[in-house]
């Protein structure tokens, strides 16, 4: 995965350490104001880059006052996906919930990409944090995935077989369009824009031969192709609570 370029360690320069002073709040320091400063940092530098030292001279306060909010470093990754995820909304109340499914799934992709470094905190964070443990924000997501569902007459175990199987794509599918990097996009040969000249061709005849599919990836056509698909399988597989077929 791609990062933005590296900024300096705030205070190594005067102007880092005038931009820090700049944004140093007036009031007291808040848990969101904390966590929009993470995300900054990370959206800078990846992250690796993100320490409770670096999160002090960004907020501009010592590292103590931090603690009063964010306990370590876990609690404040999970604060970081909890105001991205903050940002994804669910109608719960329409009742095309496949078209809902759909919007929600490619304004998760937007998000994705507005904010690359904090994918891997997505994906990962719910492996360390047990659901109950996790902010509402990080939960909030599910629940209104599993209204909607509802809402539209789905049963609790279908609903949250379509939240899983719906999420655990959009995931995969994320991670794939960030590796999607053209190396030299200044060539007009595909193999040559995506390096894949160092493959050798007996070895991977196939890669070589969708040279030209893959340097057109188009990650939102490729989103909606992989919706259409799972809309189908579930449609066909799932019921109604009367028993008939769950089509829109």
């Amino acid at each position: 995965m791609t990062t933005q370029p590296t900024v300096p360690d705030a205070g190594a320069h005067g102007t880092d350490a005038s931009d820090a002073a700049a944004r140093r709040a007036d009031g007291p320091v808040s848990r969101s104001l904390i966590l929009q400063s993470a995300l900054r940092i990370i959206d800078r530098d990846g992250v690796d880059g993100l320490s409770m030292r670096r999160l002090s001279e960004e907020v501009g306060r010592d590292p103590t006052v931090l603690y009063r909010h964010v306990p370590n470093k876990a609690a404040l990754l999970d604060g970081v996906a909890e105001i991205v995820l903050g940002q994804l909304h669910v109608d719960t109340a329409d009742a095309d919930w496949a078209t809902q499914l759909r919007t929600v799934a490619h304004d998760f992709r937007r998000l994705a990409l507005a904010h690359p470094n904090v994918v891997p905190v997505l994906v990962t964070r719910p492996l360390a944090t047990p659901l109950g443990q996790r902010p509402p924000g990080m939960l909030r997501p599910l629940e209104d995935v599993l209204a909607l569902l509802a809402f539209a007459g789905f049963t609790g175990d279908d609903a949250l077989h379509i939240y899983r199987v719906l999420f655990g794509y959009l995931y995969g599918h994320i991670l794939t369009e960030l590796q999607e990097v053209v190396e030299r996009p200044e060539e007009t040969d595909d193999v040559l824009r995506l390096g894949l000249h160092r493959l050798t061709i007996t070895e991977f005849p196939q890669v070589r031969a969708l040279a030209s599919a893959l340097a057109a990836y188009d990650g939102a056509a490729e989103l909606d192709r992989a919706i259409d698909l799972l809309l189908i399988g579930l449609t066909a597989t799932l019921t109604a609570p009367d028993g008939s077929p769950s089509w829109t």
